[in-house]
């Protein structure tokens, strides 16, 4: 889309592609978009996003059968493997599709927060001890295996049950399935359509952070902009300890990727489904392709949920072994965890009737608004808890979901700061020395598992978050509850 030209403003936080628009691909296979295309971004943020010509995959999304409404894209959107990484897509449950490459490889890459009694002022003389104990609790990096060893029979359950296996294993405690979406679990998810290779990549995986973006943070909570709902989360006052974990399913979730979209390019010719970009492959929700890949991909979410509630079982044992105390005593609970990269059922109203969607979100968060029986009891009056993690020397956000966001994004927000900067280019412009200064300077104790992953992963490798989380505020997609500000990070 060069220079944006197609674009037109429709307010201060949204821009639409007209359905008129057809980039050079569309025009050579004769393809139209059947719906406009719906950027967030203010004016400064859309230099950037025209820039990588994630723009031209929210119109390419556009032309899919069945899509809904819109083709949207967050502020954090970046140029991704078909679709735009921050993108939000709903298909028709019958008329529609479901694609591999709008979920992504890392399936339920997500994010949990996690609350605790402690203040900034009792941590800090321990943050080194702390995040040399959790470094040295959870396996982290390219490759890395866990502490658990599965047969086969487990790795099956744990790709059924997702987190419920770790609780009913001793990785956490009951009520953590009660903060967790779907509540740890995909129901109809079935092992038997998941592959041997990803089962055998995925056994030895569970428990581990892994590596890129992934990380682990001790924060403490700098700003509140909404008390009432702050209390509802548990965070009571500036100086909270909180702990954020942001990883995914690791080489399961990728393999069940990679396996799928072999499946989908044989579904795309069968059905005759035209595609403007072959990354854009795809099967009917409701043919027999669309459905298997949709129960694989539930196991690929369930290993991640599995995954994140063993991390958190030893996040909370670091805490114990450093203050000589039980986690219970020190408050640490589930304030949430929420999926980034997932395709939902879900049923949502559009021009005045309810209709059921494939709601896929790439790098997108569930930000559903107040009352919606999926959020959990406790929160319902308030919405839906919206984890924005940010750069390793910023900050990190929570939101809430609004009713807006049900009306406009099929209850979608951001999910982070997004990339403007490659990892190579990162590598180059950024040594692992002026990093670890730089947040050294900032009060951040950093241990990581590769300087190379310091240097891949430098603040200035993304957008500003701050900018990121006003836009979906102003825009009134999710409403900004508090601010976390790092103290100590575990990369991988």
């Amino acid at each position: 889309m060069n220079r944006g030209e197609s674009l037109k403003k429709l307010d201060a936080y949204r821009y639409e592609i007209p359905p008129t628009y057809q980039s050079e691909a569309m025009k050579r296979l004769g393809l139209h978009m059947k719906v406009p295309g719906l950027i967030y971004a203010d004016e400064a943020m859309m230099k950037a996003i025209i820039s990588d010509n994630s723009p031209d995959q929210v119109a390419n999304v556009a032309t899919l059968p069945g899509i809904v409404k819109w083709s949207i894209a967050m502020p954090d959107i970046h140029h991704g493997y078909g679709f735009a990484i921050g993108g939000v897509a709903a298909f028709d449950a019958d008329e529609g599709i479901i694609s591999p490459g709008g979920v992504g490889y890392d399936i339920n890459c997500g994010v949990r927060l996690l609350r605790s009694d402690l203040t900034f002022t009792e941590v800090q003389p321990y943050i080194e001890k702390l995040i040399n104990a959790m470094f040295r609790n959870v396996p982290s990096g390219v490759g890395s295996e866990g502490r658990v060893h599965l047969s086969k029979d487990e790795i099956d359950r744990v790709l059924a049950q997702g987190a419920r296996w770790a609780v009913e294993n001793g990785y956490g405690w009951p009520d953590d399935l009660d903060f967790i979406e779907e509540n740890g679990a995909f129901e109809g998810a079935d092992p038997a359509v998941v592959g041997n290779i990803a089962k055998k990549r995925g056994a030895p995986q569970l428990g581990t952070l892994g590596a890129g973006n992934h990380f682990l943070e001790i924060q403490r909570v700098e700003e509140i902009y909404d008390k009432e709902t702050a209390a509802a989360f548990g965070i009571r006052e500036i100086d909270q300890v909180m702990v954020m974990i942001h990883t995914g399913s690791r080489g399961c979730g990728h393999q069940i990727c990679t396996d799928y979209l072999d499946m989908m390019r044989r579904a795309n010719k069968k059905y005759g489904i035209p595609l403007v970009d072959r990354e854009l492959s795809c099967a009917p929700g409701n043919s027999p392709e669309g459905q298997q890949y949709y129960t694989a991909m539930k196991c690929g979410a369930n290993f991640a949920w599995a995954n994140r509630q063993m991390i958190n079982h030893w996040v909370r044992d670091s805490f114990a072994e450093v203050f000589s105390k039980k986690a219970e005593s020190l408050g640490l609970g589930l304030v949430y965890d929420i999926a980034h990269n997932i395709a939902k059922f879900e049923e949502h109203e559009i021009d005045g009737r309810i209709r059921k969607l494939y709601v896929h979100r790439k790098g997108a968060t569930r930000a559903f608004g107040p009352g919606h029986i999926e959020i959990p009891e406790k929160y319902r009056t308030v919405g839906q808890p919206v984890l924005i993690p940010g750069d390793m020397g910023t900050a990190s956000y929570l939101l809430v979901g609004t009713q807006k966001a049900m009306q406009e994004t099929f209850g979608s927000s951001c999910h982070g700061a997004g990339r403007v900067m490659s990892r190579h280019t990162s590598i180059k412009q950024n040594p692992a020395d002026r990093i670890i200064a730089e947040l050294e300077s900032k009060g951040i104790y950093l241990q990581a598992k590769s300087r190379r992953v310091i240097s891949e992963e430098a603040p200035q490798a993304y957008k500003d978050i701050d900018e990121v989380v006003e836009i979906s505020h102003r825009s009134g997609i999710a409403s900004k509850v508090a601010r976390m500000r790092p103290i100590g990070v575990v990369k991988g």
